[in-house]
């Protein structure tokens, strides 16, 4: 029986679930394939998920669980990894054992994928990256990448600081900074930290006081900002390297007695809703954007691969800088 035939085989079994789970979505029959008995077959995806820790990967998720439906001619095999990799490595394998046509991880770390996706290569399943890089010496063992250009998200929001303290007249003065950083070796962190850090160099009155790791949620940002500011009495700016622990932060902040947004500046990364609801309010001076509306490029570029096209390793999504008087005339418009 051929790997296509048994996976008609397999989906007639649980047809019956398929249909039960399916989500919204427009018709799009044509991405299905045609088994060898003349019926179609829907293309099967596996998406190892970092897990569910802010709102910024939630939103990603439901952008995949919304175009990934039986409607767009797909079936989704999600994993929720809750920020482990041995969950994902997991993942893949039974992504492999059950014979899906396409995995989409998005990493939790950048290091150690060499073997389980060398499995993935020698089973013939194409891997497409989304949101965060892996460092391996073999590229070829994924087909592309989609996501945010993390190295520039940091060099942006220095560019923004820059000139949020020319605006308020403060650009000779010492700056004293603190980086809440996202999950340490994944690529949001890597790339944020060294975008700022590139940046920072370039003023020599801007002291970084302290970085130190908030995991990415609002529970360790507040824990860790608690921290920096018995540990520090001038601290001017808050860099946090996603909005969940800005908001941490803030927390932090007003339990101290002190103004968020005004004694100190705050940066978030992500720009979901809640962050333009924080910069109304006064509290957050500025996010910078990383779009989480993944699954429509992915889904893109599965559609090339099915039609034996080439696509772009390297696929960087559409991002912006917020800042808090912009916040009222956007948020309405945000999608997420």
């Amino acid at each position: 029986m051929t790997k296509l035939s048994k996976k008609f085989f397999a989906l007639l079994l649980v047809g019956i679930m398929v249909f039960a789970l399916a989500g919204c979505g427009n018709p799009a029959k044509e991405t299905t394939k045609e088994t060898d008995e003349g019926k179609e077959e829907l293309i099967v995806v596996g998406y190892a998920q970092v897990g569910a820790e802010s709102d910024w990967r939630t939103a990603n998720t439901v952008s995949f669980q919304s175009t990934f439906v039986e409607e767009n001619g797909y079936k989704l095999i999600f994993d929720d990894a809750q920020q482990k990799q041995e969950n994902q490595i997991k993942a893949i394998r039974n992504f492999i054992q059950q014979e899906v046509d396409y995995i989409v991880l998005a990493p939790v770390v950048e290091t150690g994928w060499e073997t389980v996706l060398g499995e993935a290569k020698e089973a013939g399943i194409p891997v497409i990256l989304s949101d965060r890089m892996i460092d391996v010496s073999d590229d070829s063992l994924y087909v592309a990448w989609v996501g945010g250009n993390f190295v520039k998200e940091g060099n942006d929001a220095v560019e923004w600081l820059d000139g949020y303290l020319k605006e308020l007249g403060r650009e000779n003065e010492t700056i004293n900074i603190v980086t809440l950083q996202g999950t340490i070796g994944s690529s949001a962190q890597v790339g944020r930290t060294q975008g700022v850090e590139e940046k920072l160099s370039e003023h020599p009155n801007w002291v970084m006081l302290d970085k130190q790791t908030g995991e990415f949620t609002q529970s360790k940002g507040q824990e860790v900002m608690e921290s920096f500011l018995k540990s520090y009495d001038d601290i001017d700016v808050v860099i946090a390297e996603n909005d969940n622990m800005a908001f941490g932060a803030i927390d932090a902040i007003k339990a101290a007695g002190k103004v968020p947004g005004k004694d100190i500046i705050i940066i978030g990364f992500d720009a979901v809703k809640a962050a333009f609801e924080a910069m109304i309010a006064g509290d957050l001076n500025c996010s910078v954007e990383c779009n989480p509306l993944h699954g429509p490029r992915v889904a893109e570029i599965i559609q090339k691969l099915e039609k034996g096209e080439k696509v772009e390793k390297i696929q960087y999504v559409d991002e912006g800088v917020f800042p808090a008087d912009t916040a009222a005339d956007i948020i309405d418009s945000r999608l997420y």
